[in-house]
């Protein structure tokens, strides 16, 4: 046999052992509710996706449980095609989800899938990047102080718990409070706040009807908010691994953009349904059960969800997540498990009290109850000005509401700060969908601790206030421009308020007379 051909025999040899690739392959031996043990996988990560070869085609799974002869392992396709003794093959990826600009102005999946029947997310060639659903939290030197506002539009929440850029500020109260009100309200006023860079809004729905999912995409829609927001829908009828897994898929998408130098708000709606669908996983692993049947990690899950919340410095981007966590609380238990559990995780909590809901004030704050950690360091310095003595006055209030009915009995000074009382709370009243720009609440506020309303009839007090705003955009464009862009209410603003009061005397004596 000629040289030339044992060279040629040799290399073919050689190309055939370097195509040679060898797979893993488990197989499943239990089954049921979503839950698949398999056997065989020696060599698998935490958290690695993996192919269960079914009779109907590949259906996809996550390793959850790492025991020492089998995984544990979350079905997240149609597991009713799932079969005992079904292969499973490794796909040596971590689970994460592809992310790209065109998400934004979408309702998706958990898995990134597109839930709004608008064809395919991404266009054909369009740079996009996989994010892992688990990533560490950025450490302590990568992070800033907070000190931008997010600007939410409710005078109760800028004025007195204000929240800053990559804060994580708690939404908590019973079923039907307004909670979801509030978050939506914080997404539709980003495009009012011109002055600073408008953030990127996603909004987590957990548990949820699909009907309610769709009308709250067309709410965003008809207030041309949906062109900066992105919804990860995991509704009622899907599995608990969606619901699971969709906080962790909006952190990821959030954190691909405040990777970018970006701004984002994120949502999570809610996280008690996230927790009960975790404890139910976690039991069918036969992971033991803690407080409440619980597991043991599920604190470890909750903070490292939301610690992965930050506002990142200049050397790192300037990129912020500000995460506006939901916690539902039954009988308005706030020292349940879950609740004291994200309570002690973020930087303060906004809570929703139904008997306030049901005297007519709403949103329904509990100013006492409620605190943001960061406090005036996430406000502007005309919201400081006249938002200072707000949460006073209104302490001063409840203390003295009990005598309100007694009043005949009071001295002036006493009556004085019931009225004005009175007269703020009605004013920090506000419609649902309905968010007002920095410097409209600001003059409104102005109007309310100044004592500018107290002589009002309690049924003319918004109506005063939306009016008096109204006239100062019409007849003083400038002053308002003034306040959006410095942020500032300085002594020329304030006397220039002064006088504008005298000026609205004969406008809004025409309205009610009308």
């Amino acid at each position: 046999m000629s040289t030339k051909i044992i060279e040629q025999l040799t290399a073919s040899i050689n190309r055939a052992r370097n195509e040679i690739k060898t797979e893993d392959f488990g197989q499943v031996i239990e089954l049921g509710d979503g839950i698949a043990k398999i056997s065989g996988l020696s060599n698998i990560f935490a958290q690695e996706m993996l192919e269960i070869e079914t009779s109907e085609g590949k259906v996809t799974a996550i390793a959850f449980n790492l025991e020492e002869d089998s995984v544990g392992a979350i079905i997240l396709g149609e597991a009713v095609h799932v079969k005992q003794g079904d292969n499973v093959k490794r796909t040596k990826n971590i689970l994460s989800i592809e992310v790209g600009q065109s998400l934004v102005g979408r309702v998706i999946s958990p898995l990134g899938k597109a839930q709004d029947g608008k064809g395919e997310i991404y266009n054909k060639g369009e740079v996009t990047k996989f994010m892992p659903f688990e990533s560490p939290a950025p450490h302590v030197l990568m992070r800033e102080s907070v000190d931008t506002p997010i600007h939410t539009g409710i005078k109760a929440i800028d004025g007195m718990i204000p929240i800053g850029r990559g804060q994580r500020q708690l939404i908590i109260g019973d079923r039907q409070t307004g909670k979801t009100s509030i978050a939506i309200d914080a997404i539709i006023n980003q495009q009012f706040d011109t002055a600073r860079k408008r953030p990127i809004c996603i909004y987590v729905a957990i548990g949820q009807r699909e009907a309610k999912i769709a009308k709250l995409a067309q709410d965003l829609k008809d207030k041309n908010a949906l062109d900066y927001s992105i919804i990860i829908s995991a509704p009622a009828s899907s599995p608990a691994s969606f619901w699971y897994l969709a906080p962790f898929a909006g952190i990821a998408i959030a954190e691909y953009f405040m990777n970018k130098g970006d701004d984002v708000v994120i949502i999570y709606d809610d996280l008690s349904k996230h927790a009960s669908a975790y404890r139910q996983i976690s039991l069918l692993l036969r992971r033991p059960p803690g407080r409440e049947a619980y597991p043991g990690d599920i604190f470890y899950l909750h903070s490292r969800l939301l610690e992965r919340s930050a506002k990142l410095s200049t050397k790192y981007g300037g990129g912020s997540i500000t995460a506006l966590p939901i916690i539902e609380t039954q009988l308005s238990d706030v020292t349940a498990y879950i609740p004291t559990n994200v309570i002690s995780i973020t930087d303060g909590q906004i809570y929703l009290e139904p008997d306030l809901f049901h005297q007519g004030i709403r949103p329904a704050i509990n100013v006492g109850l409620s605190v943001s950690r960061v406090g005036s360091a996430a406000q502007t310095k005309a919201m400081k000005k006249v938002a200072g003595k707000l949460r006073l006055e209104l302490a001063q209030f409840r203390e003295l509401q009990a005598f309100a009915q007694f009043s005949s009995d009071l001295d002036a000074n006493t009556k004085k700060k019931i009225i004005r009382g009175q007269a703020l709370t009605e004013l920090l009243k506000q419609a649902n969908l309905n968010p007002l720009p920095f410097e409209e609440q600001v003059i409104q506020l102005w109007l309310g601790i100044n004592g500018h309303i107290d002589h009002l009839e309690k049924e003319d007090i918004r109506k005063y206030a939306s009016e008096f705003a109204k006239f100062i955009k019409d007849t003083k464009s400038d002053l308002i421009n003034s306040i959006s862009s410095t942020g500032a209410l300085d002594d020329a603003s304030t006397t220039a308020l002064a006088k504008t009061i005298e000026d609205f005397k004969p406008v809004w004596n025409s309205i009610t007379s009308q």
